[in-house]
């Protein structure tokens, strides 16, 4: 006898949906309905079929619930949880989410700018797993600098999304790896006219707009990525661009985890304009997970 999907509904099945989900969303048709969902043996994402693994319901905050009558899996609701509301709903399909990490005091790096790494294993299997749901990771200068990151989700299965590096002035050198990739896999986002010419960076093709005191405003990037189908943004730092895209409006979700740690000096999570009043702060809707030792804020920002 045929072991039935009820059956056998496991972590890398419930991953393999989300993932087919967002990428869905992507193509600009995210699931707004509730509806019950299982992945074909296509990778499709199955409607209201037979044997449905769970059901969306992207106008709550959970964005699921099990089919009625499933067994329920207790063990994947962490994940479920976490990653069905970016998922699914509408909006998804233009979603803009960022994350950092950071001390309890609110420090990204030492003063000298060594990050690696203030939260542990799980944050950076959540970190992977936001550029497999992702259709681009958006990164400053400094993290290439100083991180020279892959960007790759290589801690969980998904498609490589595409890098994008914000750098207004082309001070990185070639020699990363990020620029060193196949090409079509990374965008270099420079000011127009910027000191170093030509179409590519290393392999990286060179991407130009215009800057506005010294700055590249940020909707024009948002906008310049939607203009190539890039739908679904993450941007994962530092904390200088974070900082950037969230003082413009331009987050629907930020995560920020929080590492049981303190520096007392060091490099700050947000860099924003000075405001007078309480009144003037970012509103953030919140829950907590935890991840491993550390707690992550899950965020909706502005609504």
């Amino acid at each position: 006898m045929t072991p039935s999907v009820r059956d056998g509904l496991d972590e890398e099945r419930a991953w393999a949906l989300l993932v087919a989900l967002a990428r869905r969303a992507g193509r600009g048709d995210p699931v707004v309905r509730d509806v019950a969902l299982r992945l074909g043996d296509d990778g499709s994402v199955e409607e209201d079929g037979v044997d449905p693994w769970i059901v969306a319901r992207p106008r709550t905050d959970r964005g699921w619930s099990w089919p009625e009558g499933f067994p329920a899996h207790r063990e994947l609701e962490p994940l479920l949880d976490l990653y069905m509301p970016i998922c699914v709903g509408e909006g998804q399909d233009a979603l803009t989410i960022a994350h950092l990490a950071q001390t309890l005091d609110g420090r990204i790096a030492v003063v000298g700018g060594a990050s690696q790494f203030i939260t542990g294993e799980e944050d950076l299997v959540h970190c992977h797993r936001l550029r497999a749901l992702s259709d681009v990771v958006v990164v400053g200068r400094h993290t290439i600098e100083e991180d020279d990151p892959q960007l790759t989700p290589r801690r969980c299965a998904g498609p490589s999304p595409v890098r994008a590096v914000i750098d207004p002035d082309r001070r990185l050198g070639d020699a990363y790896r990020v620029f060193q990739d196949e090409p079509g896999t990374t965008l270099v986002i420079s000011a127009t006219g910027s000191s170093r010419g030509g179409a590519r960076h290393g392999r990286a093709e060179v991407v130009e707009l215009d800057a506005v005191d010294g700055q590249l405003p940020v909707p024009a990037i948002v906008a310049e990525l939607r203009r190539r189908g890039l739908r679904r943004v993450y941007v994962e730092g530092g904390g200088l661009t974070v900082s950037r895209f969230l003082a413009a409006g331009a987050l629907t979700r930020l995560h920020v985890t929080v590492a049981p740690t303190v520096f007392g000096s060091g490099r700050p999570s947000f860099v924003l304009p000075e405001i007078h009043a309480l009144s003037q702060a970012v509103a953030l809707r919140w829950q907590h997970r935890t991840l491993g030792r550390d707690v992550l804020f899950d965020c909706v920002v502005g609504r």
